[in-house]
């Protein structure tokens, strides 16, 4: 899911700056617990909500997304007329609609709020799905802008981030409680690292939940069976394989670990028949 991965880029980039700010404070500031529970609150916060602002252009960047303002040939026409009614049903502000050239099936949607988002679907999705099959993916996608997904998601991440700064300082506080030695920068450094590591654990079981909902967006916007053939496309097409970076990320994940940001196919696939019988 590449939302994810560029909203985490982000917001990792921004904690690793934050952290080196942090700890520069003279060590009488850092051993006040009230003062540094408030600045864990303002910079975990602030982070996420950074990210999340700047998550639209990050994924058009680093995806190369061409905007449609004008659509230039028929397919870039039926792209925007279907993104406008399924964002009609779904009582959200027309999204921006791109197109970015890969030839993995993928798609993704992203931006700060429900009125200003983007829909973005690869070439490679295009080529290899149906129209039916195609339109039930932006309904996923237009699902999880109208649930807010994105939103939900910063606030997790800013609790996330909050938890990480103040587990760290405890356990470099343990280490050394003057905050004066190498012990507690290695302490600190070293917690935000593994606190981290497991904090990530939340965020991907947030994912995983969220796409069944999304799935059952995309049968609403379109159809069940036009939702379940394009998963069914995905599962034959290996889901079109991102790069390493980005394989936990993109629209379908098989690994069935904690730290999978998706469901296994074979479930939504059975989620989605369970909820049509």
């Amino acid at each position: 899911m590449r939302r994810i991965f560029y909203f985490l880029a982000t917001n990792a980039a921004i904690m690793v700056v934050v952290s080196i700010i942090m700890m520069f404070m003279p060590a009488e500031y850092r051993n006040q617990d009230t003062s540094f529970l408030i600045m864990a609150l303002l910079f975990g916060f602030g982070g996420s909500i950074v990210s999340l602002l700047m998550s639209k252009s990050m994924a058009k960047r680093g995806a190369g997304v061409h905007v449609i303002d004008t659509p230039r040939n028929e397919t870039e026409q039926w792209l925007v007329s279907t993104v406008a009614r399924q964002a009609k049903q779904a009582g959200i502000g027309m999204p921006e609609v791109g197109i970015f050239d890969t030839p993995d099936m993928n798609a993704f949607a992203t931006g700060a709020n429900k009125n200003n988002a983007l829909v973005a679907v690869s070439t490679g999705l295009l080529r290899n799905m149906s129209r039916e099959e195609a339109e039930a993916v932006m309904g996923h996608e237009i699902a999880h802008v109208a649930n807010g997904d994105m939103i939900t998601l910063t606030l997790i991440q800013g609790v996330v981030n909050t938890f990480v700064l103040l587990l760290a300082r405890a356990l470099a506080m343990a280490i050394d409680r003057d905050g004066r030695g190498i012990g507690y920068y290695v302490g600190y450094f070293g917690g935000q690292i593994v606190f981290g590591f497991l904090a990530s654990i939340i965020v991907a079981f947030f994912s995983r939940h969220r796409e069944f909902r999304a799935d059952e967006g995309g049968a609403k916007y379109a159809s069940s069976a036009a939702m379940i053939g394009a998963l069914e496309r995905l599962k034959q097409g290996q889901a079109g394989e991102l790069p390493n970076q980005l394989a936990a990320f993109g629209i379908n994940s098989s690994v069935k670990s904690l730290f999978s940001t998706h469901p296994p196919l074979d479930d939504r696939i059975a989620a989605l028949k369970a909820n049509n019988s």
